[in-house]
């Protein structure tokens, strides 16, 4: 049974990738993570997210994947027992030093961080021979080195399935720290790699273009390679993107759990409708990258490239009444009387035409344009907490 593997950047992403359908979620602590700009969890809020987790028989990852320095050595120990103590299930780790810390003071298990750049089936053993119960290969990986690493060690491979990619080995980058002196392997990274460059000849006259040059990379998608990667004996698949909304949490897990799911079941069938699902909840391209040896010029942005702010997710359902058939809906974007739109959720799909709207005051309203705005819908069809409310996606489809 392959897992599952969902970001979640805080409590509330953490339960919204547990209601659609992720197996286990990774998550960044109070200290010793690369995400220094996220939210993160207090020690409180990580212990209240391990006893949601293993209420519904599923786990919790914590980052612990930071550069280590002589100086933070005595704060590891301490800090590796209380997540222990909290009830995490495994720790991700890149530094060797972190990981022979973890062995030797606490029952934690510890997976070899993606930061670790792990390609070959030595490196592999290697890690296994020093206690890892799992390695999370390099982004870099490609089918035929993942199939030779599971076919010569037995160990857990974990494997990025979806999301954004770094223009560096595994996030190896140090271009943040030279042009803003924040250190992105200390969890500062400034995403030098999305920015706009001015590109210039060797007599340093502008180079003409679509746009201003950029070495972006284009996001990984793997969906249509999921039959194959389930075939080949991964142990985890995961989703990209602790910093991600919870709409986009939703999208990609639900995404990924039905097709899965039904490729277990033996009536798995590719619908291209979910890439359309897939492609609006994100604002880059997407492409399955290393996996199926797409490394060159198609997988990256040069210029001409578009960034477009999503504004899909339209309305997070807080409760429904059945008696009334009266849903409670939080607005997350403009929308407005006589819109197409789409309720989904774990177990809810259907598009919905709104006929009226109710604000808090019992006032009939045209528009809902106030952020996290309270109003009520009549919809016949049954919603539950923590569905939502999304533009039609075909007829966005169209449009593009």
């Amino acid at each position: 049974m392959v897992e599952l593997l969902a970001p979640a950047g805080d409590l509330e992403r953490l339960k919204v990738a547990f209601i659609y359908g992720a197996d286990a979620v990774y998550i960044g602590g109070p200290s010793l993570g690369l995400r220094a700009n996220a939210i993160n969890f207090t020690l409180d809020e990580i212990e209240e997210g391990c006893k949601f987790a293993h209420n519904l028989g599923k786990k919790v990852h914590v980052t612990v994947n930071i550069a280590l320095h002589n100086k933070e050595i005595p704060e590891v120990v301490n800090y590796l027992k209380e997540l222990e103590k909290r009830g995490v299930d495994a720790i991700i780790v890149s530094d060797p030093g972190i990981m022979k810390l973890a062995l030797d003071n606490t029952s934690l298990q510890v997976h070899v961080s993606t930061q670790a750049s792990t390609l070959n089936v030595e490196a592999v053993k290697f890690f296994k021979k020093l206690g890892a119960k799992r390695v999370v290969l390099a982004r870099e990986a490609s089918k035929e080195e993942i199939k030779e690493i599971i076919d010569n060690v037995d160990i857990e491979i974990e494997t990025f399935i979806h999301g954004a990619m770094c223009s560096s080995y595994s996030g190896r980058c140090v271009l943040s720290n030279f042009f803003t002196g924040r250190d992105a392997n200390r969890g500062g990274c400034a995403q030098i790699c999305r920015w706009d460059f001015d590109l210039l000849d060797e007599n340093k006259n502008p180079l003409a273009g679509d746009k201003p040059f950029t070495f972006c990379t284009k996001d990984l998608s793997n969906l249509k390679n999921i039959e194959e990667m389930i075939d080949l004996g991964i142990s985890s698949f995961k989703i990209e993107g602790r910093m991600r909304s919870i709409y986009y949490i939703a999208t990609v897990v639900g995404v990924y759990r039905r097709a899965i799911d039904a490729y277990l079941k033996h009536n798995y069938k590719y619908d291209s409708h979910d890439e359309v699902v897939l492609r609006n909840v994100a604002n880059r391209d997407s492409i399955s990258q290393f996996f199926n040896g797409n490394y060159g010029k198609e997988s990256q942005y040069y210029n001409g490239r578009v960034e477009l702010s999503n504004q899909d997710f339209l309305g997070l359902v807080k409760a429904y009444d059945k008696e009334t058939h009266t849903v409670t809906l939080e607005q997350r974007n403009y929308f407005k009387k006589g819109d197409l739109v789409e309720f989904f959720g774990p177990n809810t799909y259907f598009k919905y035409q709104i006929d009226e709207i109710i604000d808090e005051d019992g006032n009939s309203i045209d528009v809902v344009r106030h952020p996290k705005q309270i109003v009520k819908l009549h919809v016949d069809n049954e919603l539950h907490e923590f569905d939502m409310m999304r533009i039609n996606s075909v007829d966005k489809q169209n449009n593009l």
